[in-house]
């Protein structure tokens, strides 16, 4: 009887962990309008600054900062107002650790997240719009596709 304290206090503990550590496995956010499009990707999505693009806005975070109607009838290169919200962003999140001196600064990072069937000009745009914010790295966000298993040792 008196063993079975410890493993009652050894599964609690397990029980503890593996619930804190779930959550780890998605950060992009999940939206059932937009069909993201398959792509082979090894590396897994990261925290950054999300641009989710609908078929009737552009969100950046989960705010709304244009229609898609007028940044498809707009002949400027850039969207201004995801510009400015990409700055107001990048001023809330400031990092208070600067880079070792010598060290390039790795730049603040934006993953867009949008429909497959937007149109090239548009992403155009988004991604212009990202890179005058000073968002340096900008990622696409894609739904990993479905490989045939290889086995343990791939030839």
């Amino acid at each position: 009887m008196p063993a079975l304290v410890p493993m009652i206090d050894m599964l609690t503990i397990l029980v503890v962990y593996l619930l804190v550590h779930a959550a780890d496995y998605e950060i992009v956010p999940n939206t059932k309008n937009i069909s993201v499009p398959q792509s082979i990707s090894d590396s897994k999505p990261h925290e950054a600054t999300t641009v989710m693009v609908t078929r009737d806005t552009i969100y950046v975070n989960g705010a709304a900062v244009a229609r898609t109607e007028d940044v498809a009838g707009s002949v400027d290169e850039r969207i201004e107002p995801l510009e400015q919200a990409l700055r107001a962003e990048a001023a809330k999140n400031l990092v208070t650790s600067a880079p070792a001196e010598g060290a390039a600064d790795p730049g603040r990072e934006v993953t867009v997240l949008a429909d497959k069937g937007l149109p090239y000009a548009m992403l155009k745009k988004i991604m212009a719009s990202c890179s005058a914010a000073d968002y340096r790295k900008v990622s696409l966000a894609v739904i990993e596709k479905e490989r045939a298993y290889s086995g343990p040792n791939p030839v």
